[in-house]
């Protein structure tokens, strides 16, 4: 059973000298509004779930699902991505696997490196302002579209679906929907298009590699890293810290599917405003076999994120 609700790994905050008592209090305050929110979401999940409708699962000799079976195949020999997908977070005391990149861990996708990420002085700084809120203009808690490394290291499911012109990627979480191009066409130079919360994505096969390009994000303004409106404070938010991308940033995410059970995803942010040099993180999602799907998340229906916060829009008593 999945259910929509934020995980808790995104209200904890960095271990952080107090900075007086009026600090502590707000995030006490804080943290108790936001876990209030998260009871509220979860009490009506528990029964909003689509009726589950397992097909085309391979089966070992006992009958049970072999998640380590092959990799389903399309008509072209390409692996085929299709289905629902749930975040797996293996320890991997030792590190990751020769040649990969290391694993997102508790919504940091810093976690994995000695030194954290390669920020900035002034990314260093927002993503500091930012952890310390807990979160507080995370996108995801605003209702407004996440970044493409939030829905994937989400406690809630997506959904490819692919087919040999394009591939389509559903989070639950806010209901985010991306669109892969798969017919040949090329990415467009930064600034040509239109910046889109998700980007602008091209994609291609690398052997048994699918290869997804991305650019033309709303992004953090450097020169303006305190925007007056909450839409533009959720832009560009790589993780649930608060690492920022700004509208230079370039995507690569490379998808595997090494058996039926497992999707490897491998992300390459390379964004030069506001980072030293490109680096590489690591999700991986396992197959949900029992035939669950996605279920409806609208995320402003009984929304009180804004009212527990403090930040209401407030509503002109002439036209009520």
């Amino acid at each position: 059973m999945h259910a929509n609700y934020v995980g808790l790994e995104k209200i904890v905050p960095l271990n952080s000298p107090a900075q007086g008592d009026q600090e502590v209090d707000m995030k006490r305050w804080f943290t108790a509004a936001v876990l209030a929110a998260i009871i509220a979401a979860l009490s009506p999940s528990v029964f909003a779930q689509w009726p589950s409708h397992p097909q085309g699962v391979p089966k070992g000799p006992d009958g049970k699902p072999n998640l380590n079976g092959p990799a389903p195949r399309t008509a072209d020999g390409k692996p085929d991505l299709s289905g629902v997908y749930i975040r797996y977070d293996p320890a991997e005391s030792d590190g990751p696997p020769a040649g990969r990149s290391p694993l997102v861990k508790g919504g940091n996708a810093g976690a994995g490196f000695k030194d954290g990420l390669p920020f900035k002085p002034w990314a260093a700084e927002l993503q500091k302002k930012r952890a310390a809120s807990l979160g507080l203009n995370d996108p995801d808690g605003l209702c407004l579209p996440q970044g493409a490394l939030q829905y994937h290291i989400d406690p809630q499911p997506i959904k490819i679906i692919q087919t040999p012109k394009q591939i389509i990627y559903i989070s639950e979480s806010n209901y985010g929907l991306r669109t892969f191009y798969m017919d040949g066409r090329s990415l467009p130079p930064m600034g040509s298009v239109t910046p889109a919360w998700h980007g602008y994505s091209v994609a291609r096969w690398d052997g048994d590699t699918l290869v997804v390009e991305s650019n033309n994000f709303h992004g953090v303004d450097p020169n303006n890293v305190a925007p007056q409106t909450l839409t533009e404070l959720a832009y560009g938010w790589l993780d649930h810290r608060g690492s920022p991308y700004t509208e230079a940033m370039k995507l690569t995410e490379r998808f595997r599917r090494p058996n039926y059970g497992l999707l490897e995803i491998e992300l390459t942010v390379d964004d030069p405003m506001a980072y030293t040099k490109p680096f590489s993180v690591r999700v991986l999602q396992r197959a949900v076999v029992d035939g669950s799907e996605l279920i409806e998340f609208i995320c402003h229906e009984n929304q009180t994120f804004l009212k527990n916060t403090g930040r209401e829009p407030r509503t002109d008593p002439a036209q009520r």
